[in-house]
């Protein structure tokens, strides 16, 4: 089991909307601190090193070590979240399908567009359901961050649009020393996520305001 697959399960097990752009990112950060467990990478202020312990087996693990940067100055964890992130909300809905581990479900949990599913009752979904019940530090962060068991608006988004160029600029108070963390490579990784989820929040406000003062400029006086 991973830290990924355990925070996609719990995503679609309660009752949240969560964006597809945002869980993305969440789903990256969660693959990385999966591999800085594994001793596969480690992290070097905001870079992440590759390591020479062989990879977990599973398949997104193994997808995400393959994509390592191998040669300094290595890949910036910023960088890191938001290649690997895109689309990857989508991969795993498609791999647990796959599996026999979603079915479809009429007024369903998490909505990709038009198909609601919700996840089978397997050993996986018991697992992350216990890593949840028992607080484990970091599936709770990540989910945090996403707004799964803290108070944000959760918004419907896409990580298929372009990542911007320009800083946001946010200043937003982190939770992260609530979170019960005690590896600094971890909380590094979790921090990063939280800033990219503010970040593509920053694009939708931005893109929102912009086809609204679009549609004045066609409506006219």
């Amino acid at each position: 089991m991973t830290t990924a697959k355990d925070l996609f399960i719990i995503a679609m097990d309660l009752k949240h909307s969560v964006g597809q752009g945002d869980l993305s990112l969440a789903l990256a950060g969660a693959e990385l601190i999966d591999l800085i467990g594994a001793g596969v990478v480690a992290v070097d202020l905001d870079r992440i090193v590759p390591g020479a312990a062989p990879t977990p087996d599973d398949r997104f693990m193994g997808e995400a070590a393959a994509g390592l940067t191998r040669q300094a100055p290595y890949e910036r964890i910023e960088d890191w979240l938001w290649r690997r992130g895109r689309d990857l909300s989508a991969a795993y809905q498609a791999a647990l399908e796959e599996n026999g581990e979603l079915k479809p479900q009429r007024g369903g949990r998490l909505s990709f567009g038009t198909e609601r599913v919700e996840p089978v009752d397997t050993p996986a979904r018991r697992h992350a359901a216990d890593r949840w019940e028992e607080k484990e530090p970091v599936l709770v962060a990540l989910a945090s961050v996403v707004g799964i068991g803290a108070e944000r608006p959760d918004d419907e988004t896409g990580l298929d649009d372009e990542r911007p160029d320009d800083e946001t600029g946010l200043d937003d108070e982190r939770s992260d020393d609530a979170t019960g963390l005690d590896d600094e490579a971890v909380t590094t990784v979790v921090a990063a996520v939280h800033d990219a989820v503010m970040e593509l929040e920053a694009v939708r406000q931005r893109r929102t305001i912009e086809n609204a003062a679009f549609a004045n400029i066609w409506r006219g006086p």
